[in-house]
């Protein structure tokens, strides 16, 4: 069975001015995108199956990433269903001349692992081995009651 740390997934997106509102920051539809496609990866790490897109919930926001910034896009497996794959997606601007970052969006994304055929097939069960892996599980589960 597939642990969290596992599916642990981090990449980078250089913002460029093709990917900027009238602002000079990102438009908020790459970040989703970005979001998805990172999502998308952790979710097929772990079940071993490709996996679409079911749920979005709600995308926070909370900073802009200018133009020279570069996106920084975390994403892990929290959870599971029969068949679907809840992950975590958080995103930080970061300067990769000074390393500071900034917690600017999260959302929590539900994948439905699929077969050859496109039909949903069970998702394993997860598991946690490291005190990181639980620590990151329950912060995921206690931001999203909040």
């Amino acid at each position: 069975m597939p642990s969290l740390m596992e599916t642990f997934i981090e990449n980078r997106e250089m913002i460029q001015p093709n990917h900027a509102n009238n602002l000079d920051t990102v438009h908020g539809g790459n970040v989703m995108k970005w979001m998805d496609e990172v999502g998308a990866m952790a979710a097929m790490r772990f079940s071993g199956e490709t996996c679409v897109t079911a749920r979005v919930n709600e995308m926070n926001f909370r900073r802009p990433i200018y133009v020279g910034d570069t996106a920084l896009i975390e994403a892990y497996v929290y959870d599971t269903g029969e068949t679907s794959v809840k992950v975590r997606l958080r995103t930080y601007r970061e300067d990769l001349r000074t390393g500071e970052r900034e917690h600017t969006t999260e959302s929590y994304f539900v994948y439905v692992a699929i077969d050859g055929d496109r039909t949903p097939v069970a998702a394993p069960d997860l598991t946690v081995e490291t005190e990181e892996g639980r620590r990151l599980r329950e912060d995921a589960i206690l931001d999203l009651n909040d």
